[in-house]
């Protein structure tokens, strides 16, 4: 069994090119190496900013030997009545490359036919990767791909040499006039620039001796335990912060972390302003203590070994020293203007060029803040405090500190709002309307922040909508999911009793005047683009695929429901009177669609069976409908589970396609009634039976 290893050397790639270029790399190595029938143990991708790296391992001398059997003429058309091959059957064996005498008589569901066996004697596994390896290389999409020279190839940096061994034997292919050879490079400034590498084995040994650590899940493991043991020195700690240190881990090929320290009188500035130009600008790891407090101390992570350690501390305390004074000047002189102040230059600010400015879009939020706070009921108190909110939401966005740090708006706008003497929970709420911002970030604590981050996100999808802005495949520079995302989380978590519909509605009205609306079709549109948060949230929920598609059928207007609806199937779903229910429910639904009416005449129900059905959903009807307003949906259901023993003895008692049209329909409309009574909590037609 041998080994393969192909290495592409690049010039640096943008650390979040990388994770996604390994997986796809591993997908395609995997789908090929099927594809062409080479059997392997294991299959692994690596990385660093000059190199992505493939090894495979277990790999045989030659592919399997593809056999296959071709289906030819029918047997009658194949051989003539004494049993002679004809034209058709020298034909097709001449086609496939096999004798007459070779071809077998099968059996199949549509026939007797001949059939070829052919066979096909699998190649030299050398032979088959110099095919397959440029379609590895080239097969990799970036984001951003570069053309270099003269050259035809797009990739995210230039490719400066190949290597591609199986043992110890070369792989041959040119990619652009670049030959692949066993050939590599080091770190680009303490390692050998020409590497001969013999073996694939010792791949990983000679970069380690060259100062290029190939594994990433190493490099990460040695950044960490670096990170901890400086902390640990100064009696401190590093919050986790996965983004961040993914980031450097394809930053660096070599990991040495080295701890800086700055001015403690920054430590006076909010944390947040100190923190952020650390990690979004110098790529640093702030150091707190135990209790969370920052210290004046940062560890950042040198591509490189430990020497001259200190001239490169000292060099990042420079660049610190600047960022952070850049910061408290802009924070000293933001703080000189109140808060509120700055609503007015909103005016100046383009949100969207159809959409108008953020000043307008502060106005559109106050109006959603005030619609929810009075549909939801809130306490007055809870109402003026997050109108409060909902008119400063925006205004940290012309202050100096987020011009220069954008990751800071909303943290500002609370910084700024209790140095201007609003209200503590005024200035929450503006800093929690902007959450969450990613999928797992937190939610907002506070009504009044719920409150205005809904009206806030509500009106940029139905401003998006209403103008087009849609989106469409990995397209959506609006992030439109992750609000509609958001939305719904909130709505869950405040167990909200709100309406998707009427939310949506009200969002496109603050736009009459303004844009040329055809309400009735965005509604629809905006509220079908809800579906697939709704399914993700169900999905995530631990739902089963037909309860999710029977909910989502019924309806998920008001998401707290639809999640207490979904719960209460779940439940119900397993028990012996609802499967037998489902059964007859079926029955029914099948016959139920014939109906031209759903009024049921008492006079023409004649037998008893019948009788006893209506009666029996009458009073069901009431039950269920009590239990849908209490949202007890598992009651509802069993009570609708109930009915199975009735609904089966119409079956067996009448015939309900019968002559006399009028009998025939009243049956048919008793039958549209049992399926109606479950249509507000679930489509049953879509579980499936275990």
């Amino acid at each position: 069994m041998a080994n393969l290893l192909l290495e592409i050397g690049t010039e640096e790639i943008p650390a979040k090119f990388m994770p996604s270029a390994l997986k796809q790399l591993q997908e395609l190595a995997e789908n090929k190496f099927k594809e062409t029938r080479i059997d392997y143990t294991q299959i692994n991708t690596y990385g660093t900013p000059r190199r992505i790296v493939l090894f495979v391992q277990g790999l045989p001398e030659k592919q399997e030997d593809l056999i296959q059997e071709v289906k030819g003429p029918s047997a009658k058309v194949a051989f003539d009545n004494e049993g002679k091959p004809t034209k058709a059957a020298q034909g097709f064996a001449r086609g496939q490359g096999v004798e007459v005498t070779d071809l077998k008589v099968k059996e199949t569901d549509n026939g007797t036919y001949v059939f070829a066996l052919k066979k096909e004697t699998g190649k030299p596994v050398a032979e088959v990767l110099a095919e397959i390896l440029p379609d590895l290389v080239v097969g990799i999409h970036f984001p951003k791909p570069m053309r270099w020279g003269s050259l035809e190839i797009r990739y995210a940096r230039p490719i400066r040499w190949l290597v591609a061994l199986l043992d110890n034997q070369v792989i041959n292919f040119n990619i652009e006039g670049l030959a692949s050879n066993n050939i590599s490079r080091g770190h680009r400034f303490l390692g050998s620039q020409e590497i001969c590498i013999s073996s694939a084995d010792e791949y990983f040994k000679l970069m380690e001796e060259n100062f290029v650590i190939v594994d990433q899940n190493k490099r990460q493991e040695m950044i960490l335990n670096q990170i901890k043991d400086l902390a640990d020195s100064v009696q401190g700690i590093v919050e986790p912060d996965k983004e961040l240190l993914e980031e450097i881990t394809f930053l660096i090929e070599y990991p040495t972390a080295l701890m800086g320290g700055f001015n403690p009188k920054y430590l006076e500035l909010p944390k947040e302003v100190v923190i952020t130009p650390m990690k979004e600008h110098q790529r640093y790891f702030p150091v707190l203590t135990k209790t969370g407090e920052l210290l004046p101390k940062f560890i950042t992570v040198r591509n490189g070994n430990a020497e001259y350690l200190e001239v490169v501390q000292e060099g990042n305390e420079k660049v610190l020293e600047a960022r952070l004074a850049d910061a408290k000047f802009f924070y000293d002189e933001d703080r000189k203007v109140k808060l509120a102040d700055y609503v007015e230059k909103l005016k100046a600010i383009v949100f969207q060029e159809k959409l108008g400015t953020v000043y307008e879009k502060v106005e559109r939020i106050q109006k959603g803040t005030g619609f929810l706070a009075q549909l939801l009921e809130v306490d007055t108190l809870v109402k003026e405090k997050a109108l409060r909110a909902a008119f400063l939401s925006k205004a940290d966005l012309v202050t100096n500190m987020v011009y220069e740090f954008p990751e800071l708006q909303g943290v500002m706008g609370e910084k700024y709002a209790l140095t201007s003497g609003e209200d503590p929970v005024v200035a929450q709420a503006i800093f929690e309307h902007y959450l969450p911002r990613h999928g797992e970030d937190k939610l907002p604590q506070s009504m009044e922040g719920a409150l205005v981050s809904i009206a806030d996100k509500i009106d940029t999808i139905a401003g998006c909508f209403a103008v087009g802005i849609e989106p469409t495949g990995s397209q959506d520079p609006y992030a439109l999911r992750r609000q509609a995302a958001g939305i719904c989380s909130i709505i869950l978590d405040k167990q909200l009793d709100l309406n998707l519909t009427v939310l949506i509605e009200q969002a496109l009205d603050n736009y009459e005047g303004k844009l040329d609306l055809n309400k009735e079709k965005l509604i629809q549109t905006i509220y079908n683009f809800f579906e697939q948060r709704v399914r993700n949230i169900l999905h995530e929920k631990g739902h089963r695929y037909d309860v999710i598609e029977s909910i989502i059928t019924a309806g998920y207007d008001n998401l707290s429901q639809t999640i207490l609806r979904a719960q209460a199937l779940e439940k119900v779903k397993g028990t012996d009177t609802f499967s037998k229910l489902l059964t007859a429910f079926t029955r029914a639904n099948n016959l139920a669609k014939k109906a031209e009416s759903n009024i049921i005449k008492e006079e023409y129900l004649v037998e008893k069976v019948e009788q006893d059905l209506y009666a029996e959903l009458i009073r069901v009807e009431k039950q269920v409908k009590e239990n849908i307003e209490t949202q007890d949906y598992q009651l509802a259901l069993e009570a609708v589970a109930n009915l199975e023993e009735q609904i089966n003895a119409f079956f067996e008692g009448v015939m309900v396609m019968v002559e006399d049209e009028n009998i025939k329909n009243n049956r048919l409309a008793l039958l549209c009634k049992v399926t109606k009574l479950v249509e507000p909590i679930a489509d049953l037609t879509k579980i499936v039976q275990d």
